[in-house]
């Protein structure tokens, strides 16, 4: 069966989006850093291999899964090293595939807003992960800075209070069954790692000057030395448009 991004040029839609890129491999590398040993990694919704150089070196074994026979065949073609391995599949369809208790760090990185039990992609993790594995995950922010500002212009004075899910589909598109969209509250993604066993590391706010205004008037490298000060100072309020969070599987 085709999967959505089967008819989607992917990695054309990163083309004029350095700043984004180069913004969420300052974030994996310092989460990385935090990681004392690699073996083993399973990255989910891993698409055409875009993050894989960040961790090729760390690991002995590498395995790729994503819906997208498409996107996995450029990864194959990309990377051809015995250490890695793809696998066509969704996420909630991992066990029995990947053995539990059988790998050292999971890496789920945009994906989670095409996912409506974020609590089912937990517990796989933790089933998958080894005895104080770690998990990267990212997630788009619902209460980042130009959403909650655009909120209180509206009136809307209780956007800070709402911690459900917020589907950005319009409702045409809801209609045509589209892939959902999920902006989550950073709250809810940490409250449901807690109830899964999880231990929350660290935390980053990433792609804080996602504007094309900003991205006009400042080079890159300026760019992404504020993005590397500010995906700290802002981890403590959220208000990057993207969160990336380590965790560490501890029950």
């Amino acid at each position: 069966m085709a999967a959505a991004y089967d008819t989607y040029d992917y990695p054309s839609y990163w083309e004029g989006r350095e700043y984004e890129h180069n913004a969420e491999v300052l974030a994996i590398r310092h989460l990385l850093a935090k990681i004392p040993k690699i073996t083993k990694v399973l990255e989910i919704g891993a698409g055409y291999g875009r993050l894989v150089p960040l961790y090729l070196y760390r690991a002995n074994k590498i395995i790729l899964t994503d819906p997208s026979a498409r996107l996995l065949k450029h990864a194959k073609s990309t990377y051809k090293l015995k250490k890695i391995k793809t696998l066509q599949t969704k996420a909630e369809n991992l066990p029995p595939k990947i053995k539990s208790k059988s790998v050292d760090l999971i890496i789920i990185v945009r994906v989670l807003h095409h996912v409506e039990s974020v609590d089912n992609i937990f517990k796989i993790s933790h089933r998958t992960l080894k005895k104080n594995g770690y998990l990267i995950i990212e997630f788009a922010n619902k209460k980042h800075l130009k959403a909650a500002l655009s909120e209180v212009l509206k009136g809307n004075l209780t956007f800070p209070l709402d911690i459900f899910p917020k589907d950005r589909r319009s409702e045409k598109s809801i209609k045509e069954h589209d892939l959902p969209f999920l902006n989550y509250h950073p709250d809810i993604i940490i409250d449901k790692l807690k109830q899964q066993g999880f231990r929350i590391v660290e935390t980053r706010s990433v792609s804080n000057l996602r504007s094309s205004f900003i991205k006009r008037i400042l080079p890159l490298d300026i760019l992404l030395f504020i993005e590397d000060i500010l995906q700290t100072a802002l981890s403590y309020i959220n208000l990057g448009p993207s969160i990336f969070i380590l965790a560490k599987k501890v029950g």
